[in-house]
């Protein structure tokens, strides 16, 4: 009986069937080893045999295909959200969990460069549990990713904890560790090609197991961050489009605006010119900024104080006779309380501390809910122009506000050339009136009545002394001082004398009024002596020698920048005053002894007589006045309640024992 082996052919049909399929490798090679236990003969197991291995080689070859279909895949859908970007950090998502997706890594992140810092930090990471590692931030050359960015070529690590060819850093290899990451592959993103592109960041892929990534991951990963780096340039270039939409916008806007401003600057200009031209004044000038810019408007000198305003800040200022210069005794006004004149100064340094911060900067600028302008000549402090009621300036009225202040400007300085001229000719006037006053002296009063200047009118005079390197610095200052207020000033022997029509105020307050104006306007410390009232050519001579006495004797007593009269001087002014007010000097110093004696039948001012006879001796006292010693400390102790702790000091005690004598003397 013959022997009849097996045929290769159903082999070969399970083969097809098992390709078909999709069967893994394992059963096609099962097929073999099925055809010999079968019997095939050997020629027909080689077939089946090379038929297997071609098999194996189509089943790679298939699931390449699929692979990269699938790549290619997720590129054109990374490629299409692209074409619809709308949000950079929903592609760059989507990228990175397309790139850990197909290496079928644990983790995938991406880093961007930071220009200003010179380092790259994680912008986007996926399957990332550590926040240590995803706040890492790399320099370039420190570890894979650093490299990665400096190089601009892709690497990869099998086993990053071990892999020498790195610069491992502490920070960096504690956030791998955390995260726990060993296997690492980080490919560049690049804009631009060959040696031209510019390393933008970096696409990573990584595993918690050791891993050798093949060539075709990398290439996968590369492509994938090509797209990033697309994704990333469009969006900057979207953004720039939108900025320089913006900007265009704006442009127009502007231009429009600049338009408009133009016009209405024009016609405000032609408004204050026409102003001008017509004789307008400061006032004029205060009343139609106000009108133009809707708001109040106030005119304010060089040390801050008033000189025109409109609405509720203008009061008595509105009708072009501006108020002097002066503080609370301001000349042709009331005195002012103290509290009063303290307000008012704080007040007006507070306005030429924002006029020069205006001269600074060359603009307005906004200070305690009001505008303020400095008024300059060249670079001189006129003064300062000051809107109220308008906390919101555009740039137009800014400009508007700021151009009124150069019309200011021109009528300050029009204005301040013929107070000048107008105070040379009655300077000349005072001179004569010092050096002779009894030459003409009907003469001399019809010249002050030529110059506006009544000299039968009860007058203050005040004599002013600077250092002598501020002495034209005073003159001027005296000018400005007097400004508006019917004063007049010269020079003589050195010092300023000033002529002010008497307000409701004494000589000493005017004096110190001046005092403290003629400092902030000439710089430096002025110290002034004040007399009068006096009316006559001989009476305003002999208030002048007056003041130049009272001016020695402050030197003398220290009182230097200060402001006061003779008979606020105590002894010294008694001495020095023409009407020698005795009367005045003992009711001064000794006014409350003697009001506690008269109004309570006690001996004040006879113990403090004794007191002193005695030399201060407490026991000589007690015996003169024939009393107990504790009762002369208890007298004692009342004079100082009522004198002050400071009664008892050689200079008081001078003071007090010539009153005692002159009240002795006086029948006291």
């Amino acid at each position: 009986m013959s022997h009849r082996t097996a045929s290769a052919a159903p082999h070969l049909r399970r083969l097809f069937e098992l390709l078909a399929a999709g069967a893994p490798a394992e059963e096609l090679g099962a097929v073999a080893a099925e055809a010999r236990r079968a019997g095939v003969d050997a020629r027909d197991l080689a077939e089946v045999e090379g038929a297997t291995e071609a098999a194996l080689r189509v089943r790679n070859t298939l699931r390449q295909h699929r692979r990269r279909e699938t790549e290619l895949t997720a590129l054109f859908d990374t490629a299409g959200d692209l074409a619809a970007l709308r949000d950079l950090d929903a592609v760059l998502r989507s990228i990175v969990r397309r790139a850990r997706m197909l290496l079928g890594t644990d983790t995938a992140y991406l880093t961007l460069a930071d220009e200003e810092a010179g380092d790259t930090y994680m912008r986007v990471t996926d399957g990332s549990v550590s926040e240590l590692f995803q706040n890492l931030r790399l320099q370039l050359g420190e570890g894979l990713g650093g490299l990665v960015a400096q190089t601009a070529r892709p690497y990869a690590s099998p086993d990053y904890r071990t892999d020498g060819r790195f610069l491992h850093t502490g920070s960096i290899d504690a956030g791998v560790l955390d995260e726990g990451l060993v296997a690492i592959l980080g490919v560049p993103l690049l804009l631009g090609s060959g040696s031209g592109g510019q390393v933008i960041g970096a696409l990573f892929a990584a595993d918690r197991t050791p891993r050798t990534f093949a060539p075709e991951e990398v290439a996968l990963l590369c492509s994938l961050a090509d797209h990033a780096a697309i994704a990333i340039d469009t969006a900057r270039t979207m953004a720039d489009a939108r900025l320089a939409l913006a900007e265009l916008a704006e442009a127009n806007a502007v231009i429009r605006e600049h338009s408009a401003a133009m016009q209405r600057a024009a016609e405000s200009h032609d408004r204050l010119t026409d102003l001008v031209l017509r004789g307008g004044d400061v006032s004029d000038v205060a009343a139609a900024v106000a009108g133009l810019l809707k708001g109040e408007v106030a005119v304010h000198d060089g040390a801050g104080w008033p000189l025109t305003a409109t609405g509720e800040h203008g009061g008595g200022l509105t009708d072009g006779t501006e108020r002097p210069a002066g503080a609370g005794t301001a000349a042709g006004g009331q005195e002012a309380s103290g509290a009063e004149e303290t307000a008012g100064a704080e007040e007006a340094a507070a306005l030429v501390a924002a006029a020069e911060s205006s001269r600074a900067t060359a603009h307005a600028v906004f200070r305690d809910g009001r505008w303020v302008c400095a008024v300059l000549a060249g670079q001189e402090l006129l003064g300062c122009l000051v809107l109220y009621g308008r906390p919101e300036l555009d740039d137009p009225d800014r400009r508007l506000f700021e151009r009124s202040s150069v019309v200011t400007s021109l009528l300050l300085l029009l204005r301040r050339s013929v107070a000048e001229t107008e105070n040379r000719v009655r300077g000349d006037l005072i001179t004569d009136l010092l050096t002779a006053p009894d030459r003409d002296p009907a003469g001399l009063v019809a010249r002050g009545r030529r110059l506006g200047i009544d000299l039968d009118r009860p007058h203050f005079l005040l004599v002013a002394r600077a250092g002598d390197a501020a002495r034209e610095r005073l003159a001027d200052a005296a000018v400005q001082y007097l400004f508006g207020c019917g004063g007049v000033s010269a020079v003589h022997e050195g010092a300023a004398v000033l002529l002010l029509p008497c307000d409701g105020s004494g000589p000493g307050a005017a004096a110190r009024a001046a005092a403290g104006q003629l400092g902030r306007l000439a710089g430096v410390p002025v110290t002034v002596a004040g007399t009068g009232p006096a009316a006559g050519p001989r009476a305003i001579a002999d208030a002048h020698a007056e003041g130049v006495r009272c001016l020695r004797a402050m030197h003398v007593l220290g009182r230097d920048g200060g402001g006061a009269c003779a008979a606020e001087l105590g002894f010294v002014g008694v001495l020095l005053g023409d009407d020698h007010d005795v009367d005045g000097f003992v009711a001064a110093t000794l006014g409350p002894l003697l009001e506690y004696d008269a109004q309570r039948g006690t001996q004040l001012v006879r113990t403090l007589r004794a007191y002193f006879g005695c030399g201060g001796s407490l026991t000589r006292a007690k015996e003169e006045l024939h009393v107990h010693v504790n009762t002369v400390v208890q007298r004692l102790d009342r004079i100082h309640a009522l004198l002050g702790p400071g009664w008892n000091t050689p200079e008081q005690t001078l003071e007090l024992q010539l009153a005692l004598r002159l009240h002795l003397l006086s029948g006291g």
